[in-house]
C-alpha cells in the first residue's frame, strides 16, 4: 500500500511538472493532478493492455513505435474524462505522455528504495 501511495504521489508531481513544460496541457489544481494520476493509472492498468493486444500487428510492423501513439491517445483520453485537466490536441498529449513517462521514471528511481523494487524479497 505504501508503494502504491508513493507511486501515486510521484505521478501526480509528474503531471504538474508536465503542465509547466508542455504548452497545451493545463491542470486546474493539485487535486485535479491527483485525480489525473489515479485515472491514468487505472486506464494504463486495464485498457492499455487490451489496446496493445488489438494493435499488435501494427506495433510489430513499426517495431514498437506505435506504442508511443497509444500512450499519447490514452493521455488525451484522460483529459476528456477528468474535469480540470485539458489538453489542446494530440501532439501536446503525445509529447506530454513522453515527458510524463520520463519524469515519472526519474522520480521513481530517486524515491523508491532498492528493496521495494525487488520482486522476490529475501
Amino acid at each position: 500500500m505504501k508503494r502504491f501511495l508513493t507511486k501515486w504521489i510521484i505521478n501526480s508531481l509528474a503531471i504538474l511538472i508536465v503542465t509547466y513544460i508542455v504548452k497545451g496541457i493545463q491542470v486546474a489544481s493539485p487535486l485535479a493532478a491527483i485525480v489525473v494520476a489515479l485515472v491514468l493509472g487505472i486506464i494504463n492498468a486495464f485498457l492499455r493492455p487490451f489496446i496493445i493486444l488489438i494493435t499488435l500487428p501494427i506495433n510489430i510492423f513499426t517495431l514498437g513505435i506505435f506504442t508511443f501513439f497509444i500512450n499519447g491517445f490514452l493521455f488525451y483520453l484522460v483529459s476528456k474524462i477528468v474535469k480540470g485537466f485539458a489538453i489542446s490536441g494530440f501532439w501536446p498529449a503525445f509529447f506530454g505522455s513522453l515527458l510524463f513517462s520520463a519524469i515519472s521514471l526519474f522520480l521513481s528511481l530517486m524515491v523508491i528504495k532498492k528493496e521495494d523494487k525487488c520482486l522476490f524479497p529475501s
